[in-house]
């Protein structure tokens, strides 16, 4: 949804929140160390080339990539993400042997070809097939409505796929807490400018690197500020920062010690302890709980009405195991209620 703001599913100090197949965890897609690539769903091992190294994998389902990798894009500018004239998505990640860059093509057949740059680039295409929902499983995914019906049959390229970099996914959901997506994305975007690496290999120009949690850490209160960024999530931020290694670990975990580890964090609430897993655990089950549109979505496509998060919950308890696949769907194509009242206003905190 454009422009979310996250909603208060934070202690009363205010430390949380911001608006958006099943859980795989436990498998070499989720561990630190890089992951064998032979055998792996019809994949080649990557070899190496004057453009870095080079996989082609064709998946045993159908993939669409762009529609796949969007949820990883955070505003139009994002440092971290781009789609080129031709198509391709390119990324930028700190892998556990460090900063890559990768660019995924989708060719007739289907036949995946991802490239890869940097001393990341082995480990990015070992995790290709992860990150493109490789282990998503669509067991149990029954249509219980016509409309999911529909929006399955119109994204059936979409996957779940994880990325296995926690810390990665937890800032940018901290700072899309309590504001709306435009605040949000000029914070991501300044703050990689400025402290994120160039992106190893021939990628778009400006493309940045995720900074190692030590650099977060110490990020100062002024640039924090310059970036628009308050106290509080700067302080999450910094907090994860300090136990990123032990966040990492949350890929290994069932779904639930992976949502426990996650909000035993200051900060870190029902909301953003999902958007963490959506993206790095590839947890099809994840609800954004708490997020400022999602259940008017929700509630509007699935009964024609206007629900909270109990309601939302209620209307996806049948999708138990997928209800973060429906509400992605929904998200995508779903019907939007009437505009009655104000939208939520974009603040400038460096104004204050």
């Amino acid at each position: 949804m454009s422009q979310q703001a996250a909603p208060p599913d934070l202690p009363a100090e205010g430390q949380e929140g911001r608006p958006p197949g099943v859980s795989t965890t436990g498998d070499q897609g989720c561990r630190s160390r890089r992951a064998s690539t032979a055998g792996d769903q019809g994949g080649r091992s990557p070899r190496a080339s004057t453009a870095g190294l080079r996989r082609e994998w064709q998946p045993p389902f159908g993939v669409d990539v762009r529609l796949t990798l969007s949820v990883h894009r955070h505003g139009g500018t994002d440092p971290a993400y781009r789609v080129d004239a031709a198509g391709a998505v390119w990324r930028t990640l700190l892998t556990p042997d460090g900063p890559g860059t990768l660019r995924v093509t989708a060719d007739p057949g289907p036949l995946i070809t991802g490239q890869a740059w940097g001393p990341g680039a082995a480990w990015l295409l070992d995790t290709l097939p992860a990150q493109l929902g490789a282990h998503d499983d669509l067991s149990g995914f029954t249509i219980r409505h016509p409309i999911v019906g529909e929006l399955a049959l119109r994204y059936q390229g979409l996957r779940i796929g994880r990325t296995a970099r926690v810390f990665e996914a937890l800032v940018p959901a901290v700072l899309e807490q309590k504001v709306v997506g435009r605040e949000a994305h000029r914070a991501w975007r300044i703050l990689l400018r400025k402290y994120g690496a160039p992106a190893p290999g021939p990628a778009p120009a400006g493309m940045r690197v995720f900074p190692a949690p030590s650099t977060w850490a110490g990020i100062p209160s002024w640039d924090w500020h310059r970036a628009g960024v308050e106290g509080v999530r700067a302080r999450t931020i910094i907090g994860a920062a300090g136990v990123a290694a032990r966040l990492e670990q949350a890929c290994e975990l069932d779904p639930a010690e992976a949502d426990r580890r996650l909000r035993s964090l200051p900060g870190i609430g029902p909301w953003t302890s999902a958007e963490i897993r959506q993206r790095a655990v590839g947890d099809a089950d994840a609800v954004s709980v708490g997020d400022y549109h999602l259940p008017m979505v929700v509630g509007w496509t699935l009964a024609g009405r206007i629900t909270d998060d109990a309601g939302m919950l209620e209307l996806l308890a049948p999708y138990a195991g997928h209800r973060y696949r429906v509400a992605r769907l929904i998200e995508l194509g779903g019907r939007l209620p009437p505009r009655r009242g104000p939208r939520m206003p974009v603040r400038d905190y460096r104004a204050f």
